[in-house]
């Protein structure tokens, strides 16, 4: 067996390895924060270059459905116009008749409101 021979006690030996494991530690950290900086750098870089991307999909999407929905605006209105013209002509056709369709719908609206009121 052999033994070796220490020219310094481990005590004074003690100080220096406690700061070089603090150093070690410290750029460790600083190297993790420097990956994990960079790592956010560029998810910020993809997340702006996606909303750069999206932003004329959304522009164009949303005029796209403003218009189908102006579309549809102005069918209902042109519809409601010809069915408000075809109503005019009708009464004008057929007044007495308008009359008494108007009449047999105001009671027929008014017995179901007499019914309504008369479960509540």
């Amino acid at each position: 067996m052999t033994t070796m021979t220490r020219s310094r006690p481990l005590a004074q030996d003690a100080p220096n390895i406690v700061d070089h494991a603090a150093e070690s530690a410290t750029a460790a950290i600083r190297s993790t924060q420097h990956v994990a900086n960079t790592a956010f750098d560029r998810m910020s870089d993809s997340i702006d270059s996606a909303r750069e991307h999206a932003a004329p999909l959304i522009n164009r999407w949303s005029s796209q459905a403003e218009s189908a929905a102006r579309r549809s605006v102005d069918a209902v209105r042109e519809r409601a116009m010809q069915a408000s013209n075809v109503t005019t002509g009708y009464i004008k056709d057929e007044p007495l008749k308008a009359v008494f369709i108007a009449a047999a719908a105001g009671a027929a609206l008014m017995a179901l409101m007499s019914l309504i009121r008369s479960r509540h």
